[in-house]
């Protein structure tokens, strides 16, 4: 038989500790993640930096909610790390009956995503950024109440399990570390001694024009920042290209983009990859045969050392402006060891790949088993006024 469910009205009550602010005060302030994350620490604010008249002070225990960003997931209970610190009067605060229900209870049926999704039914405004909820709409929200000792069983239970996912993360996370380091230090011995040659003769620009079909559809692709790969954007209309210029991209290539290179928007272009097209905006280059391979220049350039070579070929004040220069692609340097080393390196790195795909599949799975076990308790109970 399903619980009785109540309005959170009936198990949590504002509970608001507004402090006036003090221009020549310092104030501890604190943040909500978004996707029932928690709060999380923010950088110490001065009060004579602030258009605010009040901050709301936390303790242990409370519930915040965020009025702007509680539809995805921006609620949290106020943890021992986070009493005492402050946030904007835009995060109301609540202290839960522990008498009907245990806040930690509490705290994980606000983590449930579907509940996410009513308070994004039940926010007023136009536009994400300026979609709020109110307190009287949060505490609208049913919540299954068993009994306490009931509670304590499923807190128990999601504990455990949260712990145990915690501890699998920690060690993906260590096995990310130590990979990336065994790595660099392998490239590190792949280029001990060998020349600096420009990418003008280790792999130069190679451009190929798409002549445009009114007709036709072009595949377009993307480059993702921080060395993430590529990615595949919807078919451009011919008919629609009044001015862009397109540029076919090959397997092998070495793509960047030239606005977002900065932050390491560069990648080879794969086997799935190969015909589609890029804007203007995508610059391709072609490594030298025998001189130098794709993945070994492109392992380079995302070291702090290489990142750093093409941050300084991309000037500029603004993200948008920091725009990488054909001429000053092909100026940077990059080291060229001896054809078999690159390609040694380039086995090592494969093999690393391969481990990173395992762990990304256990670390999705991993993940997955709070979302499956919070489904599995609060499904078809926890529903909107």
């Amino acid at each position: 038989m399903r619980d009785k469910s109540v309005p959170l009205s009936e198990v949590l009550q504002l509970d608001i500790n507004a402090v006036d602010i003090d221009a020549n005060t310092t104030y501890e302030m604190s943040g909500v993640y978004g996707f029932g994350r928690g709060l999380f620490h923010r950088e110490p604010l001065r009060g004579s930096e602030t258009t605010y008249k009040r901050f709301h002070h936390l303790s242990v225990g409370q519930v915040v909610l965020s009025q702007l960003k509680g539809w995805e997931g921006a609620i949290a209970v106020v943890d021992p790390e986070n009493s005492g610190r402050f946030l904007s009067t835009q995060f109301p605060t609540f202290r839960c009956d522990e008498e009907r229900a245990i806040i930690a209870y509490v705290g994980w049926f606000l983590k449930y995503a579907p509940n996410w999704h009513a308070l994004r039914r039940k926010s007023r405004g136009m536009g994400a950024r300026r979609d709020t909820i109110s307190p009287e709409k949060f505490l609208s929200l049913k919540i299954p109440l068993p009994s306490l000792d009931d509670q304590r069983r499923i807190v128990e239970r999601l504990d455990q399990v949260a712990a145990l996912v915690d501890e699998r993360r920690n060690a993906i996370e260590a096995a990310e570390r130590e990979t990336r380091a065994l790595l660099l230090k392998a490239f590190q011995r792949a280029i001990d001694g060998a020349p600096l040659r420009p990418m003008a003769e280790v792999a130069p620009l190679m451009r190929r024009p798409v002549e445009i079909d009114l007709d036709a559809s072009y595949p377009e692709l993307g480059v993702r920042s921080f060395g993430r790969g590529t990615f595949h954007k919807p078919d451009l209309l011919g008919a629609d290209l009044s001015w862009q210029k397109l540029f076919l991209v090959q397997q092998g290539d070495l793509v960047f983009s030239n606005i977002k290179a900065w932050e390491g928007a560069f990648a080879v272009a794969g086997p799935d990859d190969h015909g589609r097209v890029g804007s203007h905006r995508y610059l391709t280059c072609v490594p030298t045969q025998g001189l130098a391979t794709a993945e070994f220049i492109w392992f380079y350039l995302q070291t702090s050392e290489g990142l750093g070579k093409v941050q300084s070929a991309s000037p500029g004040s603004a993200d948008r402006n920091r725009t990488l220069g054909q001429g000053a692609l092909e100026a940077i340097t990059v080291p060229t060891p001896p054809i078999g080393r690159q390609e040694w390196f380039d086995r090592l790195h494969a093999k690393a790949r391969e481990a990173r795909g395992i762990r990304a599949s256990t670390a999705k799975d991993v993940e997955a088993l709070i979302p499956a076990m919070l489904h599995e308790i609060f499904d078809g109970r926890a529903k909107a006024a």
